[in-house]
C-alpha cells in the first residue's frame, strides 16, 4: 500500500510511504534537502513502523520543533494505521 503524507512544519511537502504490513518498503520525499532525503530512505527501507518512530521520532530541524526524519515517523504510523483501518 502506498500513502501520500502531507509534511508540517519542514522543507520537504510530501512523503510517499509503502508498507508491507508494518514493515517500510519504500520512502520517496518531495522537496528538502535532497542529499539527506535520498539518505534516509535507503536507513529506513526493511525496518518496522516502530524502529522508524523509535528511531526518528522527536528529531527537530533548525529551531524548529520537527524535521524530516520526524514527519517521516508520523508517515509511517499514518500509513500503517490506515493500512489496518482497511482490512
Amino acid at each position: 500500500m502506498s500513502y501520500k503524507y502531507k509534511t508540517r512544519g519542514t522543507c520537504s511537502s510530501m512523503i510517499e510511504v509503502e508498507l508491507d504490513g508494518n514493515i517500510v518498503k519504500n520512502v520517496k520525499f518531495t522537496g528538502g534537502c535532497d542529499g539527506n532525503l535520498k539518505a534516509i530512505p535507503k536507513l529506513v527501507e526493511g525496518l518496522t513502523v516502530e524502529q522508524v518512530e523509535e528511531k526518528l521520532s522527536g528529531i527537530s530541524c533548525s529551531g524548529r520543533p520537527t524535521s524530516c526524519g520526524d514527519q517521516l515517523a508520523r508517515a509511517c504510523r499514518a500509513a500503517y494505521e490506515a493500512e489496518t483501518a482497511a482490512h
